[in-house]
């Protein structure tokens, strides 16, 4: 798919049952999940004041983690995967999800809210990403995103939206992903060329995203995303990425 921006791979034609995405215990989400969930994502995002040039942390590796990257990304935010903990000199961070039992853990500059996700946070003024994903309103405004708008960091580099399609593609071309592919995300997502690998690159070719846990010794795919060596047939390294 010739996608401008990545909110061009959660467009309402992307929509479908398709899997596109496979969590750490094999439970199964479809690109009609994916898509909607990823505007209730934005949508309640929104109320925590994210929007374009300021950045959202996201810790962790799993569905709600990739939701919260995908709904910073229709606000055109900018995400940081797993940031440091002291962030309260970081004057454009806005908000944090993070699962409840580890939000404690960061300190954040005044004004960035806490999102949790998981357990329900019984701190008050910390809101519950969870709930509001339930609550929220499965549509989103349609979108004009400038490819030169921020996407992801990892506190050293970022990369515009434009940057990071034009690396997926280039993973697509290289290990000829296709629709039925499974794409094993064995590297951490703080790596921006995780990101690239192990999610933009699947969703360009409609591939299914398959998260991983540490210690799994069983190919459950047809390519990891690994700086290591791993059991599927294929290796992509994040490490290795020109971008």
């Amino acid at each position: 798919m010739n996608a401008a921006t990545v909110d061009d791979l959660l467009a309402r034609e992307r929509r479908g049952d398709r899997t596109a995405l496979v969590d750490a215990t094999e439970r199964e989400y479809d690109r009609h999940w994916l898509c909607t969930s990823a505007w209730k994502a934005g949508n309640f995002l929104r109320h925590s004041g994210v929007r374009e040039d300021v950045t959202v942390g996201v810790v962790g590796e799993g569905p709600l983690a990739l939701l919260a990257f995908f709904g910073t990304t229709l606000l055109e935010g900018t995400t940081r995967f797993d940031p440091p903990t002291d962030l309260a000199e970081a004057d454009a961070f806005r908000a944090l999800v993070a699962p409840t039992a580890e939000g404690d853990a960061y300190e954040l500059p005044p004004g960035a809210q806490r999102v949790s996700y998981g357990d329900p946070p019984t701190e008050p003024g910390v809101h519950h990403f969870d709930a509001g994903l339930w609550s929220e309103n499965p549509s989103f405004p349609p979108l004009s995103v400038d490819p030169g708008t921020d996407l992801v960091t990892d506190g050293e580099r970022t990369l515009t939206h434009g940057e990071a399609l034009e690396a997926a593609r280039g993973v697509v071309a290289d290990r000829e992903l296709a629709a039925d592919d499974r794409v094993v995300v064995r590297a951490p997502l703080s790596n921006p060329g995780t990101v690239i690998a192990g999610v933009l690159a699947p969703l360009l070719v409609e591939a299914t995203i398959v998260l991983s846990t540490d210690g799994e010794d069983g190919a459950r795919g047809d390519v990891a995303v690994s700086s290591d060596p791993a059991p599927e047939a294929e290796r992509v390294d994040p490490d290795a990425l020109e971008y």
